[in-house]
């Protein structure tokens, strides 16, 4: 990684983690309700078909020599982008400086640490949900059962259950509950209660924290993107957030 793309990935970061969106704390799931599939009378009228997004999906052969080298750090094997750019990084690559900058932050924080996917998984949904966004969390709860993450524990994420109230659940130990509150703590309060980081670094190391912090951050960059963008899910797709009954 270079110096330029360090400070810039770790200055929106940063940003990101500024942002939060309120939920209710004691909501039981019975509070919740499911959107089922995305159809297209829910698409705004400003949103592009070619990227469901608000600005076009981004052509490699109209970008400059910079974009193309940013696009195709992207679109190559084992980065999830083979078949070409959607969703919040191709709204970033309208900016391919700032695009390719965030690329080494997200290939540390998401397959470089030695967390295993079922754990970063499971940070990432728990982030989706404190912030609320519909296509982060929708995105990645699949990810998370191929990762191997329980549906138990996942519903423990999606409804927002309280830790204190829980019973003796399988898979989900002193790790997985740390990760959790870690998580809720980091987006919406003040700041991480000294009890929740003592326990996080106990278990995770120096290193491990920072680095779960900047996974934190970096989806909170990401879901800032969605909403500025409207990113849409593709119609038919499940919705799988919960939101509040009203």
């Amino acid at each position: 990684m270079n110096a330029k793309s360090l400070i810039i990935g770790t200055l929106l970061i940063l940003l990101a983690l500024n942002t939060k969106t309120e939920v209710n704390v004691n909501a039981a799931e019975s509070d919740y309700r499911m959107l089922g599939q995305q159809t297209a009378d829910t698409i705004p009228e400003d949103i592009e078909t070619d990227s469901m997004a608000r600005l076009p999906q981004v052509q490699r052969n109209e970008l400059d020599v910079v974009g193309q080298n940013a696009f195709d750090t992207y679109v190559s094997p084992g980065t999830g982008y083979g078949a070409g750019l959607r969703g919040p990084i191709g709204m970033l690559m309208h900016s391919p400086v700032l695009a390719e900058a965030l690329f080494d932050v997200r290939q540390r924080v998401r397959y470089g640490t030695p967390k295993d996917q079922r754990l970063t998984e499971l940070t990432i949904i728990s982030t989706a949900r404190e912030i609320n966004n519909q296509y982060e969390y929708s995105a990645h709860e699949p990810l998370a059962i191929t990762a191997g993450l329980e549906r138990e524990i996942i519903d423990i994420v999606r409804y927002r259950k309280d830790l204190n109230d829980l019973g003796t659940i399988d898979g989900f130990g002193e790790t997985e509950q740390t990760i959790v509150r870690f998580t809720r703590e980091l987006v919406s309060e003040e700041k991480v209660s000294a009890e929740v980081f003592a326990s996080a670094v106990a278990i995770f190391g120096h290193e491990g924290v920072a680095d779960i912090t900047g996974l934190v951050g970096y989806y909170s960059f990401i879901a800032i993107t969605l909403k500025a963008f409207d990113v849409q899910r593709a119609i038919g797709s499940e919705l799988l957030l919960p939101v509040l009954n009203n």
